[in-house]
């Protein structure tokens, strides 16, 4: 199984590394991320709880030694940030800023470090407070509270997005939101303190999940779909190798338009099936149908290759979710309804293609998973 893995990784490992010195001009001109997301469980009543960590930096090169806030468009902004945060009925979203000079990034692989927080593939640790004053103040986009973390992890299934991850096509700084997704299915495990209230990270049950993102706007729309805890209705037992990965929006290549495209990646017990633009060879299509109500998002995807087909119906309730913000390079908050969870559930069909019909695999029920959408 995990030699099957290995084989549909991208072994370039500076992907997953610093990307705004690629180009001279993402450096005034871009933002770069490390997204960690996991599920704890409370060490008061046992239950469990999805959090985010981001490891974050926006045109550094423009004031490296001190903050620059957006305020909605004031400026362009410049800083590095800690954004983290938690979904539930008391979801919350923190950030911590930083001068530029304060973070630190390898170029060969992901090592990250802003003031004292720190992240690399197998370590994170750090501590974001945002007092009630601070959060008062909108040019922070921030709620108030406190976290702080001290994790190690254990990347277990990879995507390699595809050509556009590519050294030869970094450095042309073509595409306008790149993703990798070097942890799909990521174990964590250590401890989580939110507002004073400790949570262990358990492997086996922490459900994990990192990425990265980079370029000069973000997608619209946005769109993002990750499960790593999936029960087979075939044999009703929990399957431990099997993740999903959805992501994509409107790409725009040199600037023009190429439509919505979606990425989709599936694991089933360690083996990939993977619907992709980027890969031609697999003859792949992939169909979004995304609605909101007043009280839920749903995600509806078909997707099919020569070998394979997916069919997701997810949901998630918009009051154990968030709006996340992101302040774009030249400013401007613009996804001003990008609706993130941690709770999104939902089903997978899963079928195998055999003398040109689809036979049905197995129907799993998918739970914690994260989501987005946003449109404007």
């Amino acid at each position: 199984m995990f030699s099957l893995v290995a084989l549909n990784f991208n072994r370039d490992t500076a992907v997953n590394a610093y990307r705004l010195d690629d180009t001279t001009s993402l450096k005034t001109n871009g933002y770069d991320w490390w997204w960690h997301n996991f599920v704890a469980v409370s060490r008061v009543d046992k239950s469990l709880r999805p959090f985010f960590i981001e490891y974050y930096i926006i045109n550094p090169g423009l004031t490296p030694d001190s903050v620059t806030l957006g305020c909605d468009g004031k400026n362009r902004p410049s800083y590095a940030m800690m954004k983290v945060g938690t979904w539930g009925k008391d979801a919350v979203q923190l950030h911590n800023f930083y001068p530029p000079a304060q973070f630190k990034a390898s170029h060969e692989n992901m090592e990250v470090s802003i003031g004292s927080n720190f992240a690399n593939d197998t370590q994170l640790k750090g501590s974001v407070h945002v007092s009630e004053a601070d959060s008062a103040r909108p040019e922070f986009f921030s709620d108030a509270g406190s976290i702080s973390w001290d994790l190690t992890a254990n990347k277990i299934l990879s995507f390699d997005t595809g050509y556009a991850t590519r050294k030869p096509f970094r450095s042309t700084n073509l595409l306008e939101m790149s993703w990798f997704v070097r942890g799909m299915k990521t174990e964590y495990s250590g401890t989580v303190t939110f507002n004073n209230q400790i949570y262990d990270v358990f492997p086996d049950r922490s459900y994990g999940y990192q990425d990265k993102n980079w370029g000069t706007e973000y997608t619209n729309p946005w769109i993002w779909l990750s499960c790593n805890k999936f029960v087979s209705r075939n044999t009703r037992q929990q399957l431990n190798l099997t993740s999903l990965d959805v992501g994509g929006g409107r790409v725009r290549i040199g600037g023009i338009s190429v439509g919505t495209q979606i990425l989709l990646a599936f694991y089933y017990e360690g083996v990939l099936h993977e619907f992709s633009f980027t890969n031609p060879l697999l003859l792949s299509s992939v169909t979004p149908i995304i609605t909101q109500t007043d009280t839920h998002v749903t995600w509806k995807i078909e997707a099919k290759n020569i070998n394979s087909k997916v069919e997701l119906d997810f949901s998630a309730e918009k009051s154990l979710g968030l709006k996340i913000n992101y302040e774009s390079p030249d400013g401007n908050i613009k996804h001003k309804n990008l609706h993130n969870f941690g709770y999104a559930k939902g089903t997978l069909k899963f079928y195998t293609k055999s003398n040109f019909s689809y036979i049905l695999v197995d129907t799993l029920d998918g739970d914690m998973g994260g989501a987005e959408y946003g449109e404007y």
